[in-house]
C-alpha cells in the first residue's frame, strides 16, 4: 500500500471507532473532532504528524 491509502484507512478507522465509542460516552466524538481537523490542516499545510511516524516505521511514500 502507499502513504495515502494508509493515512486513510488510519483516519477512517479511528473516526468509525470513535463514532462507535460515543455510544457510550460522548467525550469519544472529540476523537473524531481530532481527525478531521488534522486532515482538514494537513490538506494546506502538507504537514501530517501520521506520515512522519509511517516513515520511521518504513513505510515509503510510492
Amino acid at each position: 500500500m502507499k502513504m495515502e491509502q494508509y493515512i486513510r484507512a488510519f483516519a477512517g478507522s479511528f473516526i468509525l471507532i470513535s463514532l462507535l465509542l460515543s455510544l457510550f460516552s460522548h467525550w469519544w466524538l472529540l476523537l473524531t473532532v481530532f481527525v478531521g481537523v488534522n486532515l482538514l490542516q494537513s490538506a494546506f499545510t502538507g504537514f501530517c504528524p501520521l506520515e512522519n511516524i509511517l516513515t520511521k516505521f518504513g513505510i515509503t511514500k510510492e
